[in-house]
């Protein structure tokens, strides 16, 4: 019998011999339950916290097309928030911390099209004093103090704020340093065998 180890996020500090250029890590818990790809914000591209270092992620499926088969993240021409395969699906808690602030931006975006900001976002802390923002949520399913579990849904993809296509933004910090965002490799391996 299998039995299922509790996934928690920890810190992955750069070694004391590193130079001040290395980037601190954070491990997170996959914010999907399916298959999805990110991409980065490299150093010194955006300055608030909530961004530097941040990764915009997008839900994939294979697709076939005239008998060729590659990753897309919408069917169709993707003018429509419905033809994203996120759209509307659940975004998971990447720590087991506490609701710390929330904000909500009622304004749904057309793809194509960057609404006003600031976007719906969840902000979370962890007992070590990490913090988590993730961004353009719709459907919020927890409240300010609020404790989640890693892998517990928060919301569901939106549109909103400063975006032009259903996606989550996620970024980390401690003690005002950016971190780059690392996904648990081990615990997406559980969520795909779902």
């Amino acid at each position: 019998m299998r039995t299922a180890l509790p996934v928690v996020c920890s810190l992955l500090l750069a070694p004391a011999a590193a130079s001040a250029s290395d980037i601190a890590a954070v491990l997170a818990h996959p914010i999907f339950g399916e298959l999805y790809s990110c991409t980065e914000h490299p150093q010194g591209s955006l300055r608030d916290l909530g961004d530097a270092l941040g990764t915009d992620c997008f839900i994939q499926r294979l697709v076939t097309v005239e008998g060729r088969t590659w990753m897309r993240a919408h069917a169709n021409d993707g003018r429509d928030n419905a033809d994203w395969y996120g759209w509307g699906k659940d975004v998971l808690s990447p720590c087991s911390c506490r609701v710390v602030k929330i904000n909500v931006n009622p304004v749904v975006n057309q793809p194509g099209v960057m609404g006003p900001p600031p976007p719906t976002f969840v902000m979370l802390e962890r007992d070590d004093e990490v913090f988590f923002l993730l961004a353009h949520l719709g459907d919020l399913r927890v409240k300010v103090g609020d404790r989640v579990q890693s892998g517990e849904a928060i919301g569901r993809v939106g549109n909103n704020g400063q975006s032009r296509q259903p996606h989550i933004h996620i970024g980390a910090w401690r003690a005002g340093e950016p971190l780059q965002i690392r996904f648990d490799q081990a615990a997406m391996g559980r969520l795909m065998q779902k």
